[in-house]
């Protein structure tokens, strides 16, 4: 018996790359023999990153996983993860949140190609709650070491950096006593 290597693809913005993302993708890694990162970009959204500064920083971030690529996109997901010869495409869902939109969207993907499958994973506990949404709202009161519960921790600079070129107030450091 032949083995066929299975290829998934985890589509998202990743405006910035959070832990959950990296969560989730190592975790496909370990499900699939491939696994493609898509970097969706919409052009009626206004994102903090570029599309090829997202795509660079999940490369760094996945780095270090010898079975993870990265792409980058614009237009439908499902057409994406066709184009990649894939027919599975992961969805990282936060608890309750994400469950309605995601499934919605699944039924669509399903109607576009009935022979992609949509794999859904939680994000481990401690995760649940981080959106890059909320890493945004956030970062300019939160110093480094608070964002690192919630960014890997070779983002933090580039999230930095960005928000100074944009005017926001970044924290001092904690005090050491």
């Amino acid at each position: 018996m032949t083995h066929t290597e299975t290829v998934a693809v985890y589509t998202g913005s990743f405006d910035p790359i959070t832990l959950g993302h990296w969560n989730v993708i190592r975790r496909s890694s370990r499900l699939f023999d491939r696994l493609i990162v898509g970097v969706g970009v919409n052009v009626r959204k206004t994102p903090l990153f570029s599309g090829h500064e997202r795509v660079d920083q999940v490369r760094r971030v996945v780095a270090m996983c010898g079975n993870v690529e990265v792409g980058i996109f614009t237009g439908l997901a499902v057409e994406f993860v066709r184009r990649c010869g894939a027919r599975v495409m992961i969805r990282g869902v936060r608890p309750l949140t994400d469950i309605a939109a995601e499934f919605t969207m699944m039924m669509a993907n399903r109607q576009l190609d009935p022979d992609i499958e949509t794999v859904f994973l939680m994000a481990d506990e401690e995760f649940s709650h981080v959106s890059s949404s909320f890493i945004k709202e956030i970062a300019p009161l939160a110093n480094d070491e608070m964002l690192a519960r919630f960014l890997p921790a070779e983002i933090i600079p580039d999230l930095r950096c960005k928000l100074d070129q944009h005017g926001n107030f970044t924290p001092p450091a904690p005090d050491d006593d």
